[in-house]
């Protein structure tokens, strides 16, 4: 072996003990492997296509930071006779991915050895990148293994997912936090099994609450905690609570505004506020505003929904929506958060109708049917009246009692349709009394002229 070998080799062990606990603490294999048993569980397909190393179609690893995708695509390469390729699409471009596939081509040709390419966050690559992969993965001479904590179906190119087993993994539990925890401070080579750590159940559970189902914020912290502590006289590393919360002062908040977690949690919010659970819409609120979501996004959001969910049930709904915009534009943000919550406190507990939604019924009439003539006497009498007769035999309103008289408004094709159905809710109650009576009126005239029209 030469120099430059040992000193290399010398480099890598170094590197390797010096290395953050996280990395150190990885599992090496699928019995090491915590959480995602929907996956990972003995005798489910990527375990057994895994440890038999059968992986011959490609595969996306898809979930939120800290579960074990890259961990997943370690193990793989453990168990794999194929050549193991990693590279970062945050890094790599297409001139690595050219030496990739060159390379998997001579190994192919060569040595009939097969080629699994594991990239890390794979939704960092455009489309050109990505097609450029692609018709590679299409003959077989590489398997993908693909990182993302972006839904695939949306970030990367439809070829690639249809050519490819999508696995979703879900956020660490807080049992599964645990069990990690408890490895690393037991394990006496890559863990702190050697040293005496004292950790109360307080200090343990602030910990894994506040590393929010993230395995490798929960690993950082503790290393934190047990490197910048001395031990006492007896040797013992005391981990109270004063150093877990310095160690992990802020919950980390996974959410991309551009990302899942940005719809996610607006529909969540939205869905809430629908729901009439004013509980979970200030919770779903607080998340956005935590992680800095755009107040106005929420509040264009908020009108929305204050004519599609709530609408005439309660017509001030959508008075204070508006007003909400209004005063959050006039006085900003941190203040701005009140009118904010006030409207979706509001919004959460007005009467809830979506009839509003009736304009998509007419629509759709008139796309299948087409548009219906104006009626002559509901024409422009302004222009026409003398030459044409337009606004002839039009009833004003206002010159009968209760300022109402019924006439025929809708066009002949669509005559006799009811397109807005009123809610039993709120004053819109009230609205389908009103409106009960005005068409029953409107029935009878349509009667009466069809009876007419049978008698000629």
């Amino acid at each position: 072996m030469s120099e430059q070998d040992l000193f290399g080799q010398a480099m890598e062990s170094r590197m390797q003990s010096e290395a953050p606990l996280a990395e150190r603490m990885r599992p090496r294999t699928m019995d090491e492997f915590v959480g995602q048993e929907h996956i990972t569980a003995p005798g489910r397909l990527l375990r057994r296509a895994i440890e038999a190393d059968r992986l011959f179609s490609s595969i996306l690893l898809y979930g939120p930071p800290g579960t074990g995708k890259t961990t997943l695509a370690r193990i793989v390469a453990n168990h794999t006779q194929a050549f193991f390729e990693n590279i970062s699409a945050v890094l790599a471009g297409v001139s690595e991915l050219r030496r990739v596939i060159g390379e998997a081509e001579i190994r192919r040709k060569h040595h009939n050895q097969r080629t699994l390419l594991f990239v890390d966050e794979v939704h960092r690559w455009n489309k050109a990148q990505q097609d450029a992969l692609l018709p590679h993965v299409e003959r077989g001479l590489i398997t993908l293994i693909g990182a993302t904590t972006e839904n695939p179906y949306f970030e990367v190119i439809p070829a690639l997912v249809s050519r490819s087993r999508i696995f979703e993994l879900g956020p660490l539990s807080d049992k599964d936090l645990r069990r990690i925890l408890e490895s690393a401070l037991k394990d006496e080579v890559r863990g702190y099994g050697r040293k005496k750590i004292d950790l109360p159940d307080k200090s343990r559970d602030h910990l894994i609450s506040m590393a929010n189902h993230d395995a490798r914020n929960l690993l950082n912290a503790i290393e934190l905690a047990v490197e910048t502590s001395r031990p006492s006289e007896d040797g013992i590393i005391h981990i109270t609570m004063d150093i877990a919360q310095e160690s992990i002062q802020k919950r980390a908040l996974t959410y991309d505004k551009k990302g899942d977690n940005h719809y996610d949690t607006i529909s969540a919010f939205i869905k809430s506020v629908r729901g009439s659970d004013p509980d979970a819409a200030l919770y779903w609120l607080a998340k956005m505003l935590a992680a800095g979501e755009d107040p106005r996004f929420i509040l264009r959001r908020l009108v929305i929904l204050a004519s599609e969910d709530i609408g005439l049930a309660d017509p001030q709904g959508l008075v204070i929506a508006a007003s909400a915009v209004t005063a959050f534009e006039f006085i900003g943000m941190p203040e701005g958060v009140y009118p904010i919550t006030e409207a979706t406190l509001y919004l959460s507990t007005a009467p809830k109708s979506n009839s509003a939604t009736a304009i998509y019924d007419v629509i759709g009439l008139i796309q299948k049917e087409g548009m219906g003539a104006v009626p002559v006497h509901l024409m422009d009498s302004s222009r026409d009246a003398a030459g044409f007769g337009h606004g002839q035999g039009y009833l004003y309103p206002h010159d009968y009692p209760g300022h109402y008289i019924p006439q025929e408004y809708l066009p002949r094709k669509a005559a006799g349709k009811t397109f807005y159905i009123p809610s039993d809710q709120g004053y819109e109650k009230q609205i389908g009394e009103r409106l009960n009576f005005w068409r029953e009126q409107v029935d009878n005239i349509r009667k009466s002229i069809e009876t007419k029209a049978k008698r000629k």
